[in-house]
């Protein structure tokens, strides 16, 4: 469903983030590479400034620094010059290059550019994967989708015989939701590329000496090899056409299983149900008392759950992971929403969470937090899934906010929230109990101390 078009053109604090930016983390993700803007410094201080205050760790975003001038007479030089920079003082394995609105608006053609600096420098240069990622053309999601699409795009290829190994490429997820996938598969005996891979690079140990890139994130080589392996799995249905997953397919034949993001029992068990067929291993014991627990406490807490009423928002995929995820756990989304415009949210959440809602929420695509406000009074919500950029919201209408998703900018440890799995959904499962608990302690006359 599309909201009213408004009275007015303009956004009000957006409930997204910029394109590029999402370029960034993905590129953050693979091992020796340093992410590239091709604009004006502002836009790479910005996107510092949000993935800096979310993970807690450095980064660096490298940037052409276009100025006023160069939006007349073309951002080139200035690319090609930055280029030499990196390279003579980080030594990257690879340059992740992404563009802005200013040089997509102006047209510079950065492929031409690429191969210009390529003729006229001499030595041995990193691999360079470039991106198109205007704002303006969605969200910070297509930028990381996007990204990663180029990079398989670009890298991957098939050596010699298939192996049986899979690809997983999760989209937006945290370094905890990366190690515990990793765990998954490994449990499972299966080799595995996850792509991008920020379980290092963004939520790294605290190091002696200065790294100007950090350890960690996928190997190249494994990269390379993405098109030997016997299938994909790509969490996410809200992307566009292309991506990672559908180009191994086309190209080298490989299986390719898009599944939404594995949150609450029912999406974890399909999950679990793939592993299982591609490996020929059993579920492990590990997981199925993870998911035995996890049973266990919807049933203790489904007497403080039931029947409240939850706003959600953030990226499409997670909202519907979310909404599917507190449907089962018998709380009632009554708002979805995202900055996002794929044309597929409203059909996803109701092919995840159709049959256990007694009436359908409101979902609306293309929205900011002047829209979701607007909304959210009429509704009276016992509380808000989402982000951090939703806690005015929350603290307008008094009630919970269950910060899960990106940017979480306003508590520690957001890079260390799980969301997937059995034990994820139980890492949720408690916020969103304890909070709706917590909310009523809070306005009871007399508080008490047992449940």
């Amino acid at each position: 469903m599309s909201k009213n078009p408004p009275n007015y053109i303009a956004t009000t604090n957006a409930c997204k983030l910029c394109t590029p930016l999402g370029a960034a983390l993905a590129f953050k993700g693979i091992e020796g590479a340093v992410p590239y803007l091709h604009g004006s410094q502002g836009c790479a201080t910005y996107m510092r400034r949000y993935i800096i205050s979310h993970f807690n760790e450095p980064i660096d975003i490298a940037s052409s620094s276009l100025s006023e001038k160069h939006a007349v007479y073309g951002g080139g030089p200035n690319l090609k010059m930055g280029l030499l920079n990196v390279t003579e003082k980080y030594h990257p394995a690879l340059i992740g290059i992404a563009t802005t609105c200013l040089t997509e608006t102006i047209g510079d053609d950065v492929a031409m550019f690429l191969k210009e600096y390529d003729q006229e420098v001499e030595g041995e240069k990193p691999l360079m994967v470039q991106v198109a990622t205007p704002s303006y053309s969605g969200s910070h999601m297509e930028g990381l989708h996007d990204a990663v699409t180029s990079v398989v795009k670009t890298l991957a290829c098939r050596k010699g015989i298939r192996k049986a190994a899979v690809n997983l490429l999760p989209g937006l997820v945290s370094p905890a939701d990366i190690r515990y996938l990793k765990e998954i598969l490994s449990d499972f005996q299966i080799s595995a590329t996850v792509l991008p891979d920020i379980s290092d690079t963004l939520d790294g140990r605290a190091a002696v000496v200065y790294e100007k890139i950090q350890s960690g994130g996928t190997p190249l080589d494994s990269i390379s090899n993405m098109g030997n392996a016997l299938a994909t799995v790509e969490f996410g249905h809200t992307m566009g056409s292309e991506s990672g997953g559908r180009i191994l397919k086309d190209r080298f034949g490989l299986e390719n299983i898009c599944l939404d993001m594995p949150m609450g029992i029912s999406a974890t068990d399909l999950f679990f149900e793939h592993l299982q067929r591609i490996s020929g291993t059993p579920v492990p014991e590990k997981y199925l008392a993870e998911r035995g627990r996890l049973v266990d406490s919807y049933v203790d807490g489904h007497k403080y759950l039931y029947g409240k009423r939850a706003i959600v928002y953030g990226e499409e995929d997670l909202v519907v992971g979310l909404t599917a995820f507190l449907a089962e756990i018998g709380v009632m989304p009554v708002l979805c929403a995202s900055g996002g415009k794929s044309g597929k949210l409203k059909e996803r959440i109701s092919a995840g969470s159709a049959s256990l809602l007694p009436e359908a929420p409101q979902v609306f695509e293309n929205m900011d937090f002047y829209d979701i406000s607007e909304l959210a009074e009429k509704m009276d919500p016992d509380l808000i899934v989402g982000n951090s950029k939703g806690y005015p919201l929350a603290k307008k209408l008094s009630i919970p906010l269950i910060r899960v998703g990106f940017p979480i900018h306003d508590r520690m440890g957001g890079q260390r929230i799980l969301h997937l799995g059995y034990r994820g959904s139980q890492n949720l499962f408690d916020l969103v109990v304890n909070a709706c608990i917590a909310r009523k302690q809070e306005l009871s006359p007399i508080g008490y101390s047992y449940m």
